[in-house]
């Protein structure tokens, strides 16, 4: 026997596979390709391994739709800061995940479909409700306040997501469109259309997120 050997290692590992790099390599193929695309198979193509490798990192596909979420998530800012300033950290948080989804947006479904159930998420989760509890909130209205902005978070970005190619075509319900509407039957459309008012997603989303939580504000 060759004490010099090491012991003999699977062969996820011996192709440096951690269930962070397979989640990475998933995340990227349904951003390439979409999520129709992935699968065990086309995932293990891609790291050069057996699909049957990758269960040992992720147990079934359930698993590993909910890691991409969970990837997703990590990507926005951390919900934590001192409890006096809870509303600029889950208006930093907010931003950064809408950012997220809309660098992501074939996960969109995902996120929209599957509530947080990993270590990770639910982590997040905790850390979330923690900053509020000690900002003076009960319990249950600070599962209020992060379910109300992250479900609100979620659906401006889908919005966002699905309606990009209409105002990049100028097609019904787009600023082009609305600006070629009869004037004297939708002036304020028109109006709102040739100025390009409401056009402006970040700043719309930004001013809404804020008077979400000023709504709040009075229940810690």
């Amino acid at each position: 026997m060759d004490v010099t050997k090491g012991p003999k290692r699977a062969r996820g590992e011996r192709a440096g596979l951690s269930r962070q790099r397979v989640l990475d390599a998933a995340l990227a193929l349904v951003d390439r390709d979409g999520l129709a695309a992935l699968s065990m198979r086309r995932l293990g193509a891609d790291l050069g391994v057996e699909a049957m490798t990758l269960y040992h990192y992720v147990p079934n596909k359930d698993a590993l739709l909910d890691g991409l979420v969970e990837r997703v998530f990590e990507q926005a800012a951390p919900l934590t800061a001192d409890g006096a300033r809870w509303r600029p950290a889950l208006e930093r948080y907010a931003g950064s995940l809408r950012r997220t989804l809309l660098s992501h947006p074939a996960v969109l479904p995902l996120a929209m479909s599957r509530p947080a159930v990993t270590p990770q998420t639910l982590g997040a989760v905790e850390s979330g409700l923690r900053m509020l509890r000690d900002a003076g909130f009960p319990l249950g209205r600070a599962l209020d306040v992060l379910n109300a902005l992250t479900v609100f978070v979620i659906g401006h970005a889908a919005v966002e997501a699905a309606t990009a190619r209409v105002n990049e075509q100028g097609a019904p319900g787009s600023t082009a469109y609305l600006a070629q509407l009869d004037a004297d039957r939708f002036p304020l459309l028109v109006e709102a259309g040739r100025g390009g008012h409401g056009a402006d997603d970040a700043a719309r989303f930004d001013h809404a997120v804020r008077a979400l939580l000023a709504g709040f504000d009075g229940g810690a």
